[in-house]
């Protein structure tokens, strides 16, 4: 199985960016579809971003769409979001997960904190 954890959080004023990275370990980095979720208080977990096992597809919500770009490294076992023009609704923890059956999210990370200022 695979573990993940999560980096680059942090305070940001709107209109910044930040790039966030995941680091794989423990499996197969090649056969999982990867992506991004977020949180914020008071709302449920949504689906961000995803990207293929091969990264010939990715996917956005159509709240960041032309704002984030997910990417991995297969040599690295890395997956990346960043994130441009960050607006205040973009504020919550963000995590990363991994699925072996599609769309099957059964490996996460334990979160970063992203605050954007107004």
């Amino acid at each position: 199985q695979v573990q993940l954890v999560e980096s680059g959080g942090g305070l940001v004023q709107a209109g910044g960016s930040l790039r966030l990275a995941c680091a794989a370990s423990g499996g197969t980095f090649s056969l999982y579809t990867m992506a991004w979720f977020r949180q914020a208080p008071g709302k449920e977990r949504e689906f961000v971003a995803g990207i293929s096992r091969n990264a010939g597809s990715t996917s956005y919500a159509d709240s960041v769409k032309g704002r984030f770009t997910i990417s991995r490294d297969s040599a690295k076992n890395m997956v990346y979001l960043q994130m441009n023009n960050l607006k205040p609704e973009d504020a919550a923890v963000y995590y990363c997960a991994a699925a072996l059956i599609r769309s099957n999210y059964n490996y996460w990370g334990q979160g970063t904190q992203v605050t954007v200022s107004s």
